[in-house]
């Protein structure tokens, strides 16, 4: 695996203050991202000097000499020649068997290292560092839950906690599609693995934002209040999939589970079907001898895609809730019946009133006809 830190020196600059020197500008390349600093070669005799008085052992390699009658700002080769040497003088402290020089303040106040990381060149295939305090390039505290996660780590982290979702749901598929007991339980192991997985993740990030916004990355500022908005709502949706997840697994978990807490098989068996009609006809399939039979009204009923999976306390229980539902649904019409008759009333009510009303129009239209009859009598007279 290619080395969690690299170190080189790629170029050099003069610098022309306080007096002109030469600036060797070192290269330290991490996985997710990359630094440059610039030391100057009195800087790299002081960090000799340090590990030696800390570590009471010189570094692997030592420095290149220094000239006393060439000047590196005059002479190119010079400086060519001592950018190597500087070069293979740090790789030799990073790819060292012995970690002390590595581990010492000198060495990473040297590399500017930000808090809880370890410099170290890689794992070694013979696993003999592996195990040891100077074997990688790690989070000193990432063991204890308490991490620290750059911008670019979190979305790393936060890609595999979508990744882990995504497996736990195709996980949830092949858990309900499982035929034995034992595909249940190795899906559903499959995919609470997942589900812990991903839910240990949300956990680091949500405690890495809270650096990420007070700019304690150790190599940038912190994300601005909108960045870290959208990161926070990205943990909330996350942390509502994986509960919607591990709900819909214990509701699966409940769904199987048979009487005396017993887990049931994922398919009704031919067997439980039959002792459902046991000592009947319907259970053997034919008459029994001596017993007429005759005709059933309504005849058996048949499997549906809602109760094929179902065994018979299911059965019995999703009759009852049917059963729940039809007397809803009476109750819902027996109300707007009531409503219907209230209306009829009503209108009833109205119409007598109405044919009130018409028989004293009558009445009135009688009266005022016998008045026009009694004129017209009086009008003939007077002719």
């Amino acid at each position: 695996m290619p080395p969690p830190l690299q170190i080189s020196i790629p170029s050099t600059h003069t610098a022309p203050n306080p007096k002109p020197h030469t600036v060797y500008n070192i290269t330290l390349t991490l996985p997710l991202r990359s630094h440059i600093l610039q030391k100057r070669y009195s800087d790299f005799t002081d960090l000799h000097t340090s590990l030696t008085s800390e570590t009471k052992t010189a570094p692997p390699l030592p420095l290149p000499p220094k000239s006393w009658l060439r000047s590196t700002t005059s002479s190119p080769a010079l400086t060519e020649d001592r950018r190597k040497g500087l070069e293979s003088y740090l790789r030799a402290i990073l790819d060292s068997d012995d970690g002390r020089w590595r581990q010492s303040k000198a060495w990473r106040d040297f590399l500017e290292l930000p808090k809880g990381l370890t410099a170290s060149s890689s794992l070694r295939s013979t696993g003999a560092a592996a195990g040891s305090d100077w074997g990688d390039t790690s989070l000193s505290s990432s063991s204890a839950g308490g991490e620290k996660l750059d911008a670019n780590a979190w979305l790393g982290v936060h890609r595999d906690i979508k990744t882990q979702i995504h497996n736990a749901r195709l996980g949830l598929r092949k858990r309900e599609a499982a035929a034995t007991t034992t595909e249940q339980h190795a899906a559903a192991a499959e995919v609470k693995g997942q589900l812990v997985k991903a839910a240990t993740g949300i956990a680091r990030c949500e405690a890495a934002l809270k650096g990420l916004g007070a700019g304690e990355d150790g190599w940038s500022g912190g994300l601005g209040e909108g960045e870290i908005r959208r990161r926070r709502d990205l943990l909330v949706a996350a942390r509502k999939e994986v509960e919607g997840l591990e709900t819909q697994l214990r509701s699966l978990a409940v769904k199987n589970l048979g009487p005396g807490g017993e887990m049931g098989s994922a398919v009704v068996s031919q067997a439980d079907k039959k002792g459902l009609w046991e000592g009947t006809s319907a259970g053997s399939g034919s008459a029994r001898p001596g017993v007429k039979t005759g005709r059933v009204l309504g005849g058996l009923a048949k499997e549906t895609e809602r109760t094929r999976e179902l065994d018979n306390k299911q059965v019995l229980q999703l009759q009852k809730d049917v059963m729940e539902e039809q007397e809803q649904d009476v109750l819902e019409i027996g109300k707007a019946v009531s409503r219907m008759k209230e209306m009829g009333i009503l209108i009833n009510e109205e119409l007598v009133v109405q044919n009130q009303m018409l028989g004293l129009v009558e009445a009135d239209v009688d009266r005022v006809q016998s008045k026009l009859d009694v004129g017209k009598k009086r009008m003939a007279k007077i002719h």
